[in-house]
């Protein structure tokens, strides 16, 4: 049976607010510090028609902010080189043709390669959105070849700023990032552990969980240096909240709320120690790495149909803007680059995003232009406190970022010169609805059949790692190394198949996925973990059987508890 026939397109919940980012405030206030300096300089110098090419540096200020200082440097780097690549490439494309059709093609082609690498990189936000936004703005900016090289040497000066910028707090709190991510997993698992394994919801909660401590496992081992004692320490918290994950009924979650409130400033970190286990015994990480996952070219082909997506549909856009005379194709072709999502569902749920935000937008732009126009200095300040209320807002639901984003990106139109503000509306909102469009009628025209067969390897490997975790469960002396990177592995696979399994279920076109065997895999997959961290000593025995008869932990074994 087609999966088409069991899908709807979703609606309620799509604009609902989440939870602000515990860390909303620096990526906002990053920006600011990246992108006011060079505006600043340029408004003194009486050329602001050039914030353009400084904007495409200054916004790489906006990455990397999960990630460890090390690993942040690196991703920055990486990051500036990608943006002022692609503003290299438009530039010098807008200075050898001016047909439109041959642009917004280049522009297609690009968005598609910036999807792809942000992806297989797992570059993390604002992902391509931002790069593809430059990119395709500077293919229609008015450029003559010997112009090019001072306009790439601004966005260059403007990076090396913004570099400078997300490197500088870590100056104040070196081990910042890997706190925040071990907090998080430790509050996570808590959610978790509070529902005991069994009331409503604890399936998403757990899938939760397990991903918050993915993804910190994965900041720890960013860095790639040998662990120091502020890292060994954040280990040894993480493996508390992977223990919560396999035996949620024997876990205390108030002490692991503690813990991650313990670990918010420059305290000191909770001392944990690891129950029969030595430091260099902590869960094999030196020698396993977290297990990373599949590599790049995995990812790369499992991307295929994304990439497909984003050039049929970001070139679909851009025509059809030429066709209906719009001036400005590279906003269709921007709203068709920001739809696409793991699956056809969620790209549909970013489309209505999108398309409520700029509306919203393209108000409070009109509300906001008479101000702008007073003064080049009010149109610097303006876009100022639209960019922080972006980076603020955006964590709480894309469409509510984009109400800050939309009247931004108008008035860095302004930059070069004022225009109508009701043109630039008519325009904007006909767009809007153009991009939109034919970005989803190329995710619905692009299947990608090939999710149910990366659903089955993921199925196949949760399976063959809770097979070998099981045998050596069965041994009567397994060594602690193997049986604890048999834990990891496990773990690591039963995050992938609950990811797997997700992106699988909101894709069309394809068989009907084995939801059953999943979930089987998963129930006999985290059962094996339970027995696991029994077996280490992470619970005591006697605990778990009173949990079974259903007395309950008793207080005698409080101060046991993960």
């Amino acid at each position: 049976m087609s999966s088409a026939t069991r899908h709807r397109l979703p609606f309620a919940g799509v604009l609902r607010l989440g939870r602000p980012s515990d860390i909303w405030f620096k990526p906002a206030l990053s920006v600011v510090a990246a992108v006011a300096p060079p505006n600043l300089i340029l408004l003194g110098l009486g050329r602001l028609d050039l914030a353009m090419y400084t904007m495409a540096g200054s916004l790489c200020a906006l990455y990397g902010h999960n990630r460890p200082y090390a690993a942040r440097a690196r991703l920055l780097a990486w990051v500036v080189l990608g943006m002022v690549g692609g503003l290299a490439v438009s530039l010098l494309a807008a200075s050898l043709t001016g047909d439109a059709v041959v642009l917004v093609t280049v522009g297609a082609l690009m968005a598609a390669v910036q999807k792809t690498v942000s992806d297989a990189t797992r570059l993390g936000p604002p992902a391509n959105v931002v790069l593809t936004f430059i990119s395709s703005a500077s293919l229609f900016a008015p450029q003559t070849l010997g112009q090019v090289p001072g306009h790439v040497a601004l966005a260059v000066a403007a990076g090396v700023w913004a570099w400078l910028v997300g490197m500088a707090p870590g100056l104040l709190r070196p081990h910042g990032p890997e706190r925040r991510a071990t907090a998080q997993a430790l509050n996570a698992a808590a959610g978790y552990a509070e529902t005991r394994g069994t009331a409503d919801g604890h399936a998403r909660a757990r899938a939760a969980a397990a991903a918050a401590i993915h993804a910190a496992w994965q900041s720890l081992l960013a860095v790639g240096a040998r662990p120091d004692r502020t890292r060994r320490a954040l280990e040894r918290l993480l493996v508390r909240s992977e223990v919560a994950l396999a035996a949620p009924a024997d876990t205390d979650p108030v002490r692991l709320r503690t813990w991650a409130r313990e670990l918010r400033g420059t305290g000191r970190i909770p001392r944990v120690e690891q129950p029969g286990e030595t430091a260099d015994e902590l869960l094999g990480v030196d020698t396993e790495l977290a297990h990373p996952g599949p590599s790049l070219r995995r990812r790369l082909t499992a991307l295929a149909p994304i990439t497909a997506r984003t050039a049929i549909g970001c070139a679909l856009a851009g025509y059809a803007s030429l066709a209906l005379g719009v001036g400005r194709p590279y906003w269709a072709l921007v709203t068709a680059a920001s739809l696409y999502q793991a699956n056809v569902t969620l790209t549909w749920s970013r489309g209505i995003q999108r398309v409520v935000g700029n509306l919203a937008g393209v108000l409070v732009f009109a509300a906001v232009a008479p101000l702008a126009h007073l003064h080049p200095a009010a149109l610097v300040l303006c876009c100022l406190a639209l960019n922080f209320g972006a980076e603020a807002l955006i964590g709480r639901n894309y469409w509510l970022g984009s109400v800050c984003v939309t009247p931004m990106a108008l008035l860095i139109t302004e930059f070069a010169r004022a225009q109508n503000p009701a043109e630039l509306i008519t325009e904007r909102v006909t767009d809007t609805f153009v991009g939109a469009l034919a970005g989803f009628v190329a995710a619905v025209a692009v299947t990608n059949r090939r999710a149910g067969d990366r659903l089955e390897n993921a199925l196949t490997t949760a399976e063959r790692a809770r097979e070998n975790t099981a045998r050596l469960l069965a041994e009567p002396h397994p060594a602690p190394h193997a049986l604890e990177s048999a834990r990891r592995a496990l773990a690591a696979a039963l995050a992938d198949l609950r990811a797997t399994a997700d992106a699988a279920a909101g894709e069309w076109w394809q068989r009907a996925l084995p939801e059953e065997r999943v979930v089987r895999a998963e129930q006999s997959g985290h059962r094996t973990l339970a027995a696991v961290v029994r077996r280490q000593g992470f619970v005591p025995r006697h605990q778990s059987r009173n949990q079974q008869l259903g007395q309950g932990p008793g207080r005698t074994t409080e101060d046991r508890r993960p």
